[in-house]
């Protein structure tokens, strides 16, 4: 009995020790609304939309304390689409992130499948946060979101100034240049202010193109409201597109929840392409808990003569079926709640 005692005793301090130098958290969201979209070429569409406001998601993340200010770190996480429970991200595993990296004094690094500095400037000054119908993606360019095989290296905050750099590996044998993804951003935040500047440049298979934009985004905060506005380059000459990108947006505290809006102009410089348009969106979310919140949203694009974009939220965009004719408008408006956990 002693000895059984005693090897509890020695398990459960070897344990407590264990869970006291890692930390590993599981965590998750689910997202559902219904959506009713109209203007695409098929016609309209009523359905139960996944992952509306924000991507639904399960994940893994953790740190391991190493020492002197030197911490190991890990985040797994999966996308999955609430609606019939099939796999996000064309059914990778872990398609929204899979990194292991070291961080410290120095800052951070990561290796893996990550968020590109251009995508993490975007919707930090989305109102719309890249999610809802009122997504400043639908008419900005973002890239490809994430960047498998990438390198990153995040600096510590000093003097509310921070600096993020990415170089994705294009793994193509014989090439290093071709697919390879090179990123970054530099920002300020201090009170009210918050400023932004992210770059891209990405390289297609053969490395004979490439896509390259420049984002210029900030917020300031009044207390009764909190005003946006970004300006966006866009050289894309994989398919041969050259935009500029306007936005203009507002966020403010409306009867205990919170009042999103914004206007998108899209030009488009190329001699008679025309692809641009115009997006009118509004929306409101009202938490019912730390943790769960209803959510509404309205958008319209105008599109130019010979535009197709789409009104998409967070996890629903086009197709041949949802997208509109050339010229013709986009609209959409959902009504759905989330919930973290």
């Amino acid at each position: 009995m002693k000895k059984s005692l005693l090897a509890l005793t020695v398990l459960g301090a070897f344990a407590g020790t264990a869970f006291a130098q890692t930390n590993v958290t599981v965590y998750g969201l689910v997202d559902a609304g219904i959506t009713a979209q109209s203007g695409g070429a098929a016609g309209s569409e009523l359905k139960l939309a996944t992952g509306v406001q924000s991507g639904n998601r399960l994940g893994f993340k953790g740190s391991e304390d190493l020492g002197g200010g030197l911490k190991a770190n890990f985040q797994l996480e999966s996308g999955f689409n609430l609606d019939n429970g099939t796999s996000g991200q064309g059914g990778t595993l872990f398609g929204r992130q899979a990194w292991v990296g070291l961080s410290g004094s120095f800052g951070a690094v990561g290796l893996g499948r990550q968020y590109t500095p251009l995508f993490v400037a975007v919707d930090s000054i989305d109102p719309f946060e890249t999610g809802l119908n009122g997504a400043t993606t639908n008419l900005m360019y973002v890239g490809g979101v994430r960047a498998n095989n990438s390198i990153t290296y995040s600096t510590p905050a000093m003097g509310g100034f921070s600096a993020n750099l990415l170089y994705g590996l294009g793994e193509v044998p014989g090439d290093t240049g071709a697919n390879r993804n090179i990123g970054f951003s530099v920002g300020y935040a201090n009170g009210p202010v918050k400023v932004v500047l992210a770059y891209e440049n990405q390289a297609d298979a053969t490395n004979t193109a490439k896509n390259k934009a420049t984002f210029l985004g900030g917020t300031y905060d009044f207390g009764v409201l909190k005003l946006h506005a970004a300006y966006e380059t866009e050289k894309l000459d994989i398919a041969g597109a050259d935009f500029r990108d306007y936005m203009l947006g507002v966020s403010a505290p409306v009867g205990g929840g919170t009042v999103l809006a914004s206007y998108i102009q899209k030009k488009d410089r190329v001699t008679g392409s025309d692809a641009g348009g115009k997006q009118f969106a509004i929306g409101y979310t009202y938490p019912l808990s730390k943790r769960t919140n209803l959510y509404t949203s309205y958008a319209r694009i105008n599109n130019d003569s010979q535009g197709q974009n789409t009104v998409c939220d967070a996890s629903n965009c086009g197709g041949p079926t949802t997208a509109p004719n050339p010229g013709n408008n986009s609209n959409a408006f959902s009504v759905g709640i989330r919930h973290t956990f």
